[in-house]
């Protein structure tokens, strides 16, 4: 399934994931640092979204209280929530 997410507080300004069941296939950051976003996604394809959560949340960007990463496990929490509700 395809989900867009509007992240808070960091460069980004959108991020695209694609889960299948409780896996993630693809993320894909529009805005923000090209090669840390990057990174990030081909990092985290084919990983099981509790672990992308647990591995990325809380990680802050300089003194913001967020980062990226911590956006992207906000997305995948919000994903979870969404996708339990649906069911």
């Amino acid at each position: 399934m395809q989900y867009e997410f509007h992240p808070n507080g960091v460069c980004s300004s959108r991020i695209f994931l694609e889960v299948d069941g409780d896996t993630v296939q693809k993320v894909q950051f529009v805005g923000g640092c090209s090669g840390n976003s990057q990174g990030i996604g081909a990092l985290v394809q084919g990983m099981k979204v509790d672990e992308v959560i647990a591995r990325l949340q809380g990680i802050r960007c300089g003194r913001r209280n967020t980062s990226c990463p911590d956006q992207l496990a906000q997305a995948l929490l919000l994903y979870q929530s969404k996708n339990k509700t649906d069911n």
